[in-house]
Parts: C-alpha cells; sequence; structure tokens
C-alpha cells in the first residue's frame, strides 16, 4: 500500500467529517457520545469493521469519548486504507 502525498491528503481530508484533523503525521478525529455505553458500542462496531479490513485503529476510550489517530505502519505515513476506516468509522458514528 503506497502512502499518500501531502497534497492527496489534503484532498481526502474534505471527503471526511471535519472533526478529522492531520496531527503528527496520523488522522486523528474525537467521537463523542451521550455515554459509555454508546461510545463502546461504537468501539466494538468499528473494531469489527477494522478487523474485517485488517486495519486497526490507534485509539482510547474515556466514558463517553473515543479519540482515534489512524496511519498505516508498514509505510510509514496515511494511506487509502486509513481514509476508507475514517469514512467508514464517520458513518458508524453517526449511527449512535
Amino acid at each position: 500500500m503506497n502512502r499518500l502525498t501531502d497534497h492527496e491528503i489534503e484532498q481526502q481530508l474534505k471527503k471526511l467529517h471535519q472533526q478529522w484533523q492531520l496531527v503528527e503525521g496520523k488522522l486523528h478525529r474525537v467521537f463523542l457520545f451521550s455515554d459509555f455505553v454508546e461510545a463502546f458500542g461504537f468501539m466494538t462496531r468499528a473494531a469489527l469493521l477494522a478487523e474485517k479490513m485488517n486495519h486497526h485503529p490507534e485509539w482510547s476510550n474515556v466514558y463517553r469519548r473515543v479519540e482515534v489517530d489512524l496511519m498505516t505502519h508498514e509505510a510509514g505515513g496515511i494511506t487509502q486504507k486509513d481514509i476508507e476506516l475514517a469514512q467508514a468509522m464517520d458513518k458508524i458514528g453517526i449511527q449512535q
């Protein structure tokens, strides 16, 4: 999988939810839910999807907050897989 150029990343960010940002070479977003159960439900659905994609996020959860960082370690940066996982997480997050 090829690493995206800075220009490609900028273009792809426009297609994602506005809360996605480029932070320290990773796609970064914070999802907020009404409570822990919704946050954990989001993480469960996202984990199943990530496993299917064989592409796993760096993330953390505190109560109703889920913080996500995406990058492809093998490529040393952001790839199309990260964009696809971010788009899928956006859809899952909206269902909450």
